[in-house]
This record gives structure tokens, sequence and C-alpha cells, in this order.
């Protein structure tokens, strides 16, 4: 399944990122030149805006590698859910994975309560996948859990397209996989 090919290239980056960690995707003018000619992403991650969290070298990726959607949170909404049907449409993408991460200020602006101005669309949303949650970590988790229900009730009979999540910690640079994923 293409799916599960994709999925055991990003654990096997994610276990060399976390021990070496450096970056060792390939931006070289080899693959520039290739990729200009179109993309062929073979996973598409939503994960947070923080400048912490950096996908691609998460997941030791390069240019034209992932297809990358990042909001605040890593929130599902319907620009996110149209830019994955794209992927996953458009592109043949098989694999999306949602990818949260600890010490997320969304998730803890949300945990606090804040609902002021703009990001009170960002903190609602969490808060409707932590509910009562006042532990970050688990917080993250649900978070992440949530998005990837809303993914895939929204791809609805996309049999050839998996929706999984994961939680990268920051500190340490381990990636956790949630749901039904083992890690090869």
């Amino acid at each position: 399944m293409e799916s599960e090919k994709s999925l055991e290239r990003l654990c096997e980056g994610a276990k060399r990122y976390e021990a070496s960690g450096a970056y060792a995707g390939d931006v070289s003018k080899e693959i520039r030149a290739r990729t200009s000619k179109g993309q062929q992403p073979f996973a598409t991650v939503v994960t947070c805006s923080d400048s912490r969290v950096i996908p691609e070298a998460i997941f030791s990726c390069g240019m034209g590698d992932l297809f990358v959607i990042r909001t605040a949170g890593s929130v599902i909404g319907a620009h996110e859910l149209a830019s994955i049907e794209y992927a996953a449409h458009h592109l043949h993408v098989p694999l999306t994975v949602v990818l949260g991460h600890t010490h997320c200020g969304a998730v803890g602006a949300a945990i606090a309560g804040e609902t002021d101005g703009n990001i009170g669309v960002i903190t609602r949303a969490i808060r409707e996948g932590i509910g009562t949650e006042k532990d970050p970590r688990k917080a993250t988790r649900l978070n992440a859990e949530n998005s990837v229900r809303c993914i895939r009730a929204d791809l609805q009979g996309g049999e050839a397209h998996r929706v999984c999540g994961a939680v990268y910690d920051i500190e340490t640079g381990h990636v956790t996989w949630l749901d039904d994923v083992e890690a090869p």
C-alpha cells in the first residue's frame, strides 16, 4: 500500500533526525531543477506555525517530498481541508499526518481560555478537541487526534488515503506516533 511506504519513510526520517539533530533533506541544484517541472510529494503534513517545528527537518525530507500545511495549533478549517483534498486528489498524496508538538502556545492559550480577537477562532477549535483537559501534553495529543478525526470525516470513502497523527517533542526531537501507527 502506498500510504504504508510513505509512513515508513517518515518514521525512518524521524529516527535519523532524532539521532543526528541535523537537517538531512535534499535542496540541491539537481532537486530544484527536477521539482521545477512539478511536485510529487509522498506525504502531507499538517502542523503548527511554530518556528521550532520544521517538518522537512524532523522527517529528514527535502524539496518536493512533503506538502506542508501550517496553522497555529494545527487546527483544521475549510482552507486546510481544501489544501488536504488538493494534495490527495490532484497530487495523489497517499498519506496525511497531523503533527502536534510539545510546548504549543496555541494549545496553552486554549487551556488558559483565551478567546479574544481572532485567536479565539483557533482556541475554540482546539477546545473542541481537548475539552477541559489542563495537562499540556495530554491536550496536545487530544488536539492532534481531533484534527485527524476532522480530516478523516472530510475524506470519507478515501480508503487509498491514510490519515494519522503524531506529536513532536521539541526538547528531544522524538516523534511519537498516535492512533494505529506502529513505527517500523
